[in-house]
């Protein structure tokens, strides 16, 4: 994410969006705000920020600021610390909030209670919203709204985020509220001081007591158990069948991607197709007709196919999320990740790893012990990310049959899935050695998480959730992979080959030139001077890789055939063994340059970045050797 300082409206009341983790309120800001939201960072912090635009009923627009999930306002992470420092009107180009919006889980009073009287020693008006009540009535929870609002001395609406009309009680207080006299909700004649540790334990000791005293006044100081959660988790967090019940819908995930993807890529692929006729019957045949067939269109239109498959790997991390079952999958991995020398804190940054390395890098400022966050940041960039699905996807559909194996498995899905183990697999094993050979003395860290009940997913909250990952996709496509691709077409393009010349114009081009001094540092394993060629802008972005072999083997070709599908091209040119080294070296291979960007600037130097290019550079080179050196003797040359 780039760090812009753009906001909505900037001169519109602000309201902030408070609360702890898996309280719904990013459920909430989505009932707010629809789809007019937008994602950057804090400005200088590499913290997501999520903003968006409500218009209310009596016309009036503000800004809705969803703050990072904090505990307590003592902050002890760097997501903790922008919380703070937004509320304290100490964030750089930011204003302090005219209204706090304090997300309760009507499940969880007695945690999420302590957040709300740390926010009303801060001076500023507050509202407390008490979210899944519906929940609570479930569990046999009765809460007196009336009486909870008496005994913080704040108003108290209520609301349910994951229903459409949930937060109209929300809308309907903000448009009634007077923003002159917002000052009015405040309850608070002091700043607290956020950095002052003393202060900070003496009013935790405070808000335990009173607390306690509140629960106790509404006859809610008896933990109620959540018997679906009880029941659900017997099972699903089973020491020998939790485990075996995420490998399987693991597995299902990517049987999923490759099968359920194969109608709507057939229609992007036909469609470009159309496209490709209509300008080579329009168009006269010269350099603009080569730039937009070969080069635009072969090119974004080769990765613009794999869409689907990215959709459907994002709508089932959502569902999971949804559910609440991501953190149970935390809780059954954490045992793995202290067997390689690493905390269960580190499975967060590397789940997030999986849709992209750097707010997985990002995450690791949660991660007190500074040993395993470097080890964290390190390996994370081994986590498949979906940059790497479009080429995964491509070399699987080129090359591994469509077929169904015993027990109905698809044999492409089963191939998609263990290329996500071996990165798994290599990421647990340099932890390994790390922890072998570090000098740091190990601290382990008990995995401390909350486990939020579970209840069914909300559809528009996973429809924007995907839009927002086909805004993200489209803007790489049209930002990065569109000027990547238009310079190698250039370079694949001029100069001109000479007269007399047999071979195709790309051989003689600055691009063939380079692919060809290239290819004497990777023909050792399998890779054609058109990989080598494709794998240089691959690192600005791994999609760019698709785009680059869609170019050049379109420059490569006959006019007839420069509009066809990358797949039947590469399929009939390469082995089997070069396709499978080039899968192996896209398991390890050293990370797009924003990933690289972003180590430096979490770690604070150079030799972070420059010791992680090196060793994947090493791992990705050493298995694409030995790979394609075993299919060959295997015959698969």
């Amino acid at each position: 994410m780039s760090e812009s300082k753009v906001h909505f409206y900037s001169n519109e009341p602000m309201v902030a969006l408070l609360g702890n983790p898996n309280c719904g309120k990013t459920a909430l800001f989505n009932l707010l705000t629809g789809s007019r939201q937008k994602v950057a960072n804090y400005a200088g912090v590499t913290v997501e920020r999520k903003e968006g635009r409500l218009t209310l009923a009596n016309g009036k627009t503000i800004r809705i600021l969803d703050l990072p999930g904090a505990y307590s306002l003592y902050p002890r992470s760097l997501d903790e610390r922008v919380t703070c420092n937004v509320l304290l009107g100490r964030a750089e180009g930011e204003k302090r909030p005219n209204l706090i919006l304090c997300i309760l889980s009507a499940t969880n009073l007695r945690r999420n209670l302590r957040l709300v009287l740390a926010a009303k020693r801060l001076n500023l008006p507050c509202v407390v919203v008490l979210n899944m009540l519906d929940i609570a009535q479930r569990q046999g929870l009765q809460i007196d709204t009336a009486a909870l609002s008496k005994e913080l001395g704040l108003p108290v609406i209520t609301s349910i985020g994951i229903e459409s009309h949930g937060a109209d009680d929300i809308k309907e207080y903000l448009a009634q509220l007077d923003w002159r006299n917002v000052h009015s909700l405040s309850g608070a004649t002091h700043q607290d001081e956020i950095e002052d540790v003393a202060s900070h334990i003496e009013h935790v000791e405070t808000d335990n007591v009173r607390v306690q005293r509140i629960l106790q006044n509404l006859h809610l100081d008896q933990i109620i158990p959540d018997r679906l959660s009880d029941r659900l988790d017997a099972v699903l967090l089973h020491p020998l069948l939790g485990p075996l019940i995420l490998a399987a819908l693991l597995f299902f995930i990517f049987q999923a991607v490759f099968s359920w993807a194969e109608l709507p890529m057939d229609l992007i692929k036909s469609a470009i197709e159309y496209l490709g006729d209509q300008l080579i019957t329009v168009l006269p045949n010269n350099w603009l007709r080569s730039l937009l067939i070969n080069g635009v269109l072969a090119g974004l239109g080769g990765v613009l196919i794999f869409l689907p498959q990215i959709l459907i790997l994002f709508f089932f991390i959502l569902l999971l999320e949804e559910s609440g079952y991501l953190p149970r999958a935390a809780f059954l991995l954490d045992r793995l990740m202290g067997a390689v020398g690493l905390s269960g804190r580190s499975f967060i940054p590397l789940l997030s790893s999986f849709a992209c390395a750097i707010p997985g890098i990002m995450a690791t400022r949660s991660i007190s012990n500074s040993r395993d966050r470097m080890v964290t940041i390190l390996i994370a960039p081994m986590m498949t990310c979906s940059a790497r699905l479009p080429v995964y996807a491509l070399l699987i559909s080129a090359f591994i049959p469509s077929k169904r194996m015993a027990g109905g498995i698809e044999l492409q899905g089963l191939v998609l899935f263990l290329l996500y183990v071996a990165g798994i697999a290599g990421a647990m094993g340099v932890a390994w050695i790390l922890k072998r050979f570090t000098s740091e003395q190990l601290r382990m860290n008990v995995l401390m998480m909350e486990l939020p009940s579970y209840h069914l997913p909300r559809l528009g909250n996973i429809g924007i959730g995907l839009w927002q990952r086909v805004v993200i996709f489209l803007r790489r496509v049209g930002g990065i992979i569109l000027v990547m691709t238009i310079a190698l077409w250039v370079l694949s393009s001029f100069p001109l080959p000479p007269e007399g010349a047999t071979g195709a114009p790309i051989q003689y081009s600055i691009a063939g030139m380079l692919g060809q001094a290239l290819s004497y540092l990777f023909s050792p394993i399998g890779f054609n001077w058109q990989i080598s060629i494709a794998l240089v802008p691959g690192m600005a972005a791994r999609e760019v890789v698709v785009s680059s072999l869609a170019t050049v083997y379109a420059l490569s070709s006959s006019s007839a055939d420069a509009a066809e599908a990358l797949v039947p091209l590469i399929s009939s040119s390469w082995s089997l063994a070069t396709a499978l080294s080039l899968m192996a070296w896209f398991v390890f291979a050293p990370q797009c340059l924003s990933t690289i960007a972003t180590v430096k600037r979490e770690t604070g130097g150079w030799r972070i970045p420059i010791i992680m290019l090196s060793y994947l550079f090493a791992l990705a080179y050493i298995a694409s050797f030995i790979t394609y050196h075993v299919a060959l003797y295997l015959g698969w040359g």
